[in-house]
């Protein structure tokens, strides 16, 4: 089956910090037993779940859609009976556009190590270190130049 889309569904999950459990609970009617047999590639998720654990874990849909079987991503489809449009003209279409900065920001996420990777998630959702609520905006940018820095500084 889809051993490679497996392959990228739980480095997605991994990096974004996810459990299979805590991954399920985000995308809706899937379990995580269905994760794992998905990562493991003993099933096939549907166009739908494929698109919604992109979301979850923040990748591009089209990175896990690419990897998907043509035969799966064909019958997966949720195109209407007599609707011309196939999975493939569909996963084109939800390619996303990034900055040059937005591109770099996820080069350095990638490389860094996994502590970083929580403060530097912490700080997205508005978090500090104490789990509590950062009170503006300048507050989470600090907080993201300072983790960009010793990124840098590790290289």
């Amino acid at each position: 089956m889809g051993k490679k889309l497996g392959n990228l569904i739980k480095s997605a999950r991994a990096n974004a910090g996810f459990t299979q459990d805590q991954l399920a609970k985000k995308v809706n009617g899937v379990t995580a037993s269905d994760i794992g047999r998905y990562e493991r590639g003993e099933a096939e998720p549907t166009v739908q779940v494929v698109k919604d654990i992109a979301k979850a874990c923040g990748v591009t849909q089209k990175s896990l859609l690419d990897a998907m079987p043509k035969s799966s991503a064909r019958t997966s489809s949720t195109s209407k009976p007599g609707s011309s449009s196939s999975s493939s003209s569909s996963a084109a279409k939800s390619t996303m556009r990034v900055t040059a900065t937005e591109k770099r920001l996820v080069e350095l996420y990638r490389a860094a190590d996994s502590d970083t990777r929580k403060r530097a998630l912490a700080i997205l959702r508005g978090n500090d270190d104490a789990g509590g609520v950062l009170p503006d905006v300048n507050d989470v940018l600090s907080g993201l130049g300072d983790i960009l820095i010793d990124v840098l500084k590790k290289k």
